[in-house]
Parts: C-alpha cells; structure tokens; sequence
C-alpha cells in the first residue's frame, strides 16, 4: 500500500499539483490552528461542540476546511478553547 507522504512527494514534483496544494495554505493554516487549539485544551470534537452549542459534524467541518467559518463561528470556537480570536491583515506577498 502506499503511503500518503510518499504519494505527495511524487507528486509534488508536478509543477500543477504543487501550485494548488500551496494556494491551499491558508486553508490548512487555519484548519491546523483549530485542530492545536482544541487539542491544547484536551477537548475532543464532541466536547468542542458542545461548548460552541452546535454539532460535532461542523467542527469536523471546521477542522478540515470544508466550511468558511463567520467570525462569531470563530469566536465561539475562541471562547470554548480559552483561547483569543486574533484576525490580521498583511500585504500581498508576505507570508
């Protein structure tokens, strides 16, 4: 069976598949930043929902970026973690 790092290192050498796995890096920054979050408190998803009074599927949602969370999405999320929803700004090309 092969793995998936071994599938994205071949394929990564395709100059397509490597352009949009990087447009997708924001997406999975955010995904990753979810997934700590909640993780640093020790909340399973379940647990997470509850907390944010919504269902367990949509923070699954969140956390694999199928959803473009609203800001109050993401300040429930921030509160049922204890943690500070922090949104900023920058200028084309600064990563």
């Amino acid at each position: 069976m092969t793995k998936l790092n071994d599938l994205h290192r071949r394929w990564g050498k395709d100059p397509d598949y490597r352009m949009a796995y990087e447009g997708l890096g924001e997406e999975f920054q955010l995904a990753r930043a979810l997934i700590e979050a909640r993780t640093r408190v020790g909340l399973s998803q379940t647990q997470l929902a509850h907390r944010m009074k919504t269902s367990q599927s949509y923070v699954a949602r969140l956390e694999g970026g199928k959803v473009h969370p609203s800001t109050d999405a993401l300040e429930r999320f921030a509160k049922a973690t204890g943690t500070r929803l922090r949104i900023t700004f920058e200028p084309e090309g600064v990563r």
